[in-house]
């Protein structure tokens, strides 16, 4: 089962908690793209791979801050930090108090212990999916590419910025003014970059096919925007009903906890996409396609 591949990388990084952590390299020892093991890792987990070694570490920089004579510096430096300052920041941030408090007796510290991945099947639960083959795509779009470590990060709001940026910049409605009416729907697509690369790209686009002006479309691929192609591949399609990207980021925490381990399909490395339909079911946020293959 592919979940597991994300115990066997948490053991990894026990293992080497005290190195430089590459997790590219981390995703190749589990043999998955580093875009695909920070994707499963993060809604698995709850949490990003860099979270998850940060608050190890800084556990156990505090065990030994209390327990040994190691100074500050040499502590900093130990846990991957280039600077007692940093160090200092991020430890005072995490257990509430600085590393000169920790020494001392009564003084209240966080625990992060390691974790351990248990996946519960459990019936009476519904997920409706359909799988789906699609040949060949094509697409034009807005892109830009992103590190693999904002992936299901709460606190990092890249993604809706680029939409922001878009709308504010009038990028959007000349794509969508490409389709005829009824069918200008919004697609937002998701691949790496490359195997083995940190980023990924994520592209806002239309899809080009023969409800589209191809004529118009040149014209845009002049003024920056981008042809984005997909290979032939299955999907498993989700409706996400909500009114806020939660919706969708619970479809994929369901895709991973429940669809993967109970269904043996699993993701690849194709590009993956939501739709936001110009007219839509009601409270219907998006389609979540996620390219799939049999174990």
């Amino acid at each position: 089962m592919s979940i597991q591949l994300i115990q066997r990388a948490i053991c990894y990084m026990e293992e080497h908690i005290y190195e430089d952590m590459d997790y590219a390299d981390i995703a190749k020892y589990v043999a998955m793209s580093s875009y695909n093991f920070h994707r499963m890792f993060s809604f698995v987990a709850v949490m990003t791979a860099s979270e998850y070694v940060r608050n190890r570490r800084l556990t156990l920089a505090a065990l030994e801050l209390q327990t040994t004579d190691i100074s500050v510096l040499d502590a900093a430096y130990k846990y991957g930090y280039e600077t007692p300052e940093s160090f200092s920041k991020a430890f005072s941030r995490f257990h509430g108090s600085t590393p000169k408090q920790a020494r001392q007796k009564g003084a209240k510290l966080r625990l992060f212990n390691p974790l351990a991945i248990k996946i519960i099947l459990e019936g009476g639960s519904i997920m409706d999916y359909r799988i789906e083959h699609r040949k060949q795509q094509r697409f034009i779009a807005l892109v830009r590419a992103f590190p693999n470590e904002i992936i299901n990060d709460d606190n990092d709001h890249s993604i809706p910025d680029f939409w922001a940026e878009c709308y504010g910049n009038n990028r959007i409605e000349p794509m969508k003014s490409l389709r005829i009416k009824g069918k200008r729907d919004l697609y937002g697509l998701c691949s790496p970059v490359g195997n083995g690369d940190t980023h990924f790209n994520y592209g806002i686009g239309v899809i080009l096919d023969g409800d589209t002006d191809s004529a118009k479309s040149e014209q845009l691929l002049k003024e920056g925007y981008t042809i984005w192609e997909t290979e032939p591949a299955d999907y498993a399609v989700f409706q996400c009903f909500g009114s806020d990207g939660g919706c969708l980021a619970e479809t994929w925490s369901k895709f991973f906890k429940e669809f993967v381990p109970q269904t043996g399909y699993t993701q690849t490395d194709d590009t993956d996409y939501e739709i936001y339909f110009e007219h839509g079911e009601d409270g219907l946020f998006c389609e979540l396609w996620v390219p799939v293959k049999k174990d």
